[in-house]
């Protein structure tokens, strides 16, 4: 083992590489606002809606691959934000990554036009034609 890796030097280095990344310590800051965390990777790929997904192989399973949303959402980010062509490879379905897989002819990649609209007022409610099971009781007013 270094001398640099057992009194820890080399985390300051990565700390400094990381603020390079993220554009310098104002936007990293604004990036810790956010997104709760920093991280080190390098960029795979963009869809449509502008969010950014990477990748960092030193990472352990499960957190080595991850998306930064587009700016424009602000804070009012979740997951159904992220494309269909994108969720396999965030979720290590497939180690090609979409921009790849499109070169390669996959005819069932669908090309995504919208975000899911659940929880918005977009969102698709069916209309119900039977009676409720249970009636809300009402209390009768003073005038009654």
């Amino acid at each position: 083992m270094s001398i640099i890796k057992y009194f820890g030097l080399d985390k300051i280095g990565l700390f400094f590489r990381i603020i390079k990344q993220h554009g310098g310590i104002r936007a990293s800051l604004y990036k810790l606002y956010r997104m709760d965390e920093l991280m080190d990777g390098t960029l795979v790929g963009t869809d449509n809606f502008g969010n950014k997904y990477f990748e960092n192989k030193n990472n352990m399973f499960g957190r080595d691959r991850w998306v930064e949303y587009s700016p424009h959402v602000g804070m009012d980010y979740d997951g159904s934000q992220v494309s269909v062509e994108w969720y396999g490879w965030l979720h290590h379905k497939t180690d090609i990554p979409p921009p790849e897989a499109k070169k390669l002819g996959y005819s069932w990649l669908a090309d995504p036009n919208q975000p899911n609209p659940t929880g918005t007022t977009d969102a698709y409610i069916p209309y119900s034609t039977t009676r409720p099971k249970v009636e809300p009781w009402i209390p009768k007013s003073k005038s009654q």
